[in-house]
């Protein structure tokens, strides 16, 4: 799945990174705790969440995930926004609620992340 696509199923608008709406997701990873994000892991993950810090980028930065939704309306501050920037990864945001936004995206065929096994 496209991240246009991501994007029209969940009534998303993006605060960065339109340029790269075309790039393929293969999973999807929602929580509000980064250190979760650590444990699953796989190449082209969409991160989903309600934590709009610096560290949501910097986690997502550490672990390659090159897109992330950011759920409930929630809107970063622009020193959040150039970070992504700075660090090429797509930022969108929607009304959706977590659970929801999980649910149309895995409706449409996006599988969740596989938990890395050590």
């Amino acid at each position: 799945m496209n991240l246009l696509t991501v994007k029209d199923l969940l009534n998303a608008e993006v605060l960065c990174g339109e340029e790269n709406l075309k790039k393929e997701i293969s999973s999807a990873f929602a929580c509000d705790l980064m250190s979760d994000v650590l444990a699953y892991v796989e190449d082209n993950t969409l991160l989903l969440t309600g934590l709009i810090n610096p560290q949501t980028i910097r986690t997502a930065e550490m672990m390659d995930i090159n897109a992330i939704v950011f759920v409930r309306g929630k809107l970063p501050n622009q020193a959040i926004i150039d970070l992504a920037k700075e660090n090429d990864i797509v930022i969108m945001t929607t009304k959706h609620i977590l659970y929801e936004s999980c649910g149309i995206l895995f409706n449409k065929g996006l599988k969740g992340a596989s938990i890395m096994h050590k």
